[in-house]
């Protein structure tokens, strides 16, 4: 009968470890579902850094060193680590989405993270990742002024984009 002991002490180490594989697959799949939107509040913030030169270089520089080998050179989600991803880096050249989001938007999302994107609130000042979002609104301004749509397209001048100072 002394066989009988070790698998009685092995039954509760295997539900423990079936206990510690559930906690860790539930919070994997609550990291990945995480909602992505950002609060209301943060919506509402307004980018206290204008997009000057001086701006926009440093957003350009901080790109580079932290965005650019996920969300590529052009801004448009094919950097070369974006394969080995489990979730498509963002496209930045995508104009449409891109009104769609707010600055509090984007600087929530570049301050909050999400797997597989680091949050970036420990790594970059508040200032450097508003200038990141003066930066990256540039691909989508670089993407419309490539591919304008002909005024044929619109039923009326009132649809037609407007291109502001």
């Amino acid at each position: 009968m002394p066989a009988e002991r070790p698998a009685r002490k092995s039954r509760p180490i295997a539900i423990i470890a079936l206990i510690l594989l559930l906690a860790v697959t539930v919070v994997i799949v609550f990291n990945t579902a995480r909602n992505w939107k950002a609060t209301a509040a943060a919506r509402k913030l307004k980018n206290p850094v204008p997009p000057t030169a001086d701006a926009l270089a440093a957003g350009k520089q901080n790109y580079a060193q932290h965005c650019r080998s996920c969300h590529g050179e052009k801004g448009d989600g094919r950097g070369e680590k974006a394969a080995e991803l489990s979730v498509a880096p963002g496209d930045f050249t995508d104009a449409r989405t891109m009104r769609r989001r707010t600055d509090g938007e984007l600087f929530w999302q570049i301050t909050r993270g999400r797997l597989p994107m680091p949050a970036f609130d420990d790594k970059l000042t508040d200032q450097e990742r508003w200038e990141l979002v003066d930066y990256i609104r540039t691909f989508a301004e670089k993407s419309a002024d490539a591919s304008p749509i002909p005024p044929a397209a619109f039923t009326s001048i009132s649809q037609a984009p407007r291109k502001l100072p």
